[in-house]
């Protein structure tokens, strides 16, 4: 019995790396061996491959909107005392925002060590347009814009940090009111309740709409088209590295005591399985689990501060940006000063909050970034093909950093068993 539990336990992890690499190796065969095969292209690449790949996608953002919402109700509840919520609440933020700007200095200083743009011939790359809004917004419209109007309207759009706010406010006067509310908290525990077997349904497809979606970005890749971003794709990969297996576990180490390699030995499928989806918010029922069974924090802190992080704590998205900033910059021949690499990090930093956990957000966003220091936003065009498999780096790094900052804050506020942690 124990060894089929077992089984079942390392199975979907495992498929998902087979499917990986599978999808790699089919993507690259068909790049090389029918590129200008139509029905491959067609039919397989752009038809099956794309559908399958975006339908996965789309069912994990179905998911994302009531899976926070009931999460962060149910994580404010469960704290119960509004004074211990801010303080939770203060110090998860101040450490989120702590490793963001972390981040973006990294990604600068690797940048600015490999110089991944110089030498670039701008001519013979072809840029591409990125949506995103021209629209200047005020420092204080934009923290305005945190407060919701309208919270269906939010909801339904997907406005998340309005999504959140609302959700905390909710969680506060559901835990203050305990007994006469009673049965609203159970609707939305058990609304939680079904949101994560949801989640668990959808990420049994993770499989067949991981393979469909490495086979089609690989089929239109290849490795020609690569080695013009090597030096960039580097830079961002060392850059994730240092953050991943540098910062966060010299901050865990130093703060909890904790072993930083035991710690990533038991976050390590956690790791897997947000680096095959690129998503942040498909991990969060699965990065709650771990937490809580093998690295012993405690479900109270962990469901309020793992989706709160998936939303706004995006350290992989704003390194990526980091390096992209000094990339573009040298590419196209632009100098820039040390006050608009400060600016670079504040407006990654804030850009990061509120950046949707789900696939290649970063890049709109990333407009935002070059606008503030007058780089071309045509520039995201050299850096769009490549972009996908950064994605699933930097998605890996997003939600150990949100796994170690709760962490931290679990055993600051005595909510870290650790003996769970210490067992094999």
């Amino acid at each position: 019995m124990n060894e089929v539990k077992e089984k079942k336990k390392i199975g979907l992890t495992t498929k998902i790396f087979i499917a990986l690499i599978a999808g790699a190796i089919v993507g690259i065969a068909l790049n090389m061996f029918a590129a200008d095969v139509d029905f491959v292209q067609n039919v397989l690449v752009n038809g099956i491959f794309y559908v399958v790949g975006q339908g996965f996608i789309r069912l994990m953002q179905m998911l994302v909107v009531p899976l926070v919402f009931c999460s962060l109700i149910c994580g404010a509840t469960a704290i119960g005392d509004s004074k211990t919520l801010g303080k939770v609440g203060v110090k998860i933020i101040g450490f989120y925002i702590f490793t963001t700007m972390m981040a973006v200095a990294v990604a600068l200083g690797i940048g600015l060590l490999i110089k991944p743009g110089m030498g670039l011939d701008m001519s013979q790359i072809q840029t591409a347009e990125v949506a995103a809004s021209s629209d200047s917004v005020s420092f204080a419209e934009t923290l305005l814009n945190i407060i919701p109007k309208n919270p269906i309207g939010a909801l339904a759009n997907g406005e998340m940090l309005q999504v959140i706010v609302f959700a905390l406010i909710v969680g506060v006067i559901l835990a203050k009111l305990q007994d006469k509310t009673q049965l609203v908290t159970n609707f939305f525990q058990q609304g939680n309740d079904i949101m994560m077997e949801m989640t668990m349904m959808v990420m049994g497809l993770a499989p067949i709409g991981v393979f469909c979606l490495i086979a089609k970005t690989f089929a239109g890749l290849g490795f020609s088209a690569m080695v013009p971003m090597f030096k960039y794709m580097g830079a961002v990969l060392l850059a994730l590295f240092i953050q991943c297996c540098g910062v966060y576990q010299i901050l865990l180490a130093l703060l909890t005591r904790l072993n930083p390699l035991r710690f990533l030995k038991k976050f390590a499928p956690v790791m897997g399985f947000a680096f095959s989806t690129a998503t942040s918010n498909a991990t969060i029922p699965m990065n709650i689990d771990t937490l809580e069974e093998k690295i012993g924090v405690n479900r109270r802190i962990s469901s309020f501060t793992i989706p709160l992080g998936a939303t706004i704590n995006m350290d992989g998205t704003s390194i990526m940006q980091g390096v992209a900033v000094v990339f573009v910059a040298q590419a196209f021949g632009i100098q820039l000063t040390p006050a608009d690499y400060l600016t670079v990090i504040a407006t990654a930093t804030l850009a990061s909050i509120g950046t949707a956990g789900v696939p290649s957000v970063g890049l709109v966003t990333l407009a935002m970034v070059f606008d503030s220091v007058g780089l071309p936003v045509a520039g995201i065009g050299l850096i769009m093909g490549i972009d996908r498999i950064l994605d699933m780096a930097r998605t890996a790094v997003n939600i150990t950093g949100d796994a170690v900052c709760t962490t931290i804050v679990a055993h600051q506020d005595g909510a870290l068993n650790k003996s769970v942690f210490n067992k094999n």
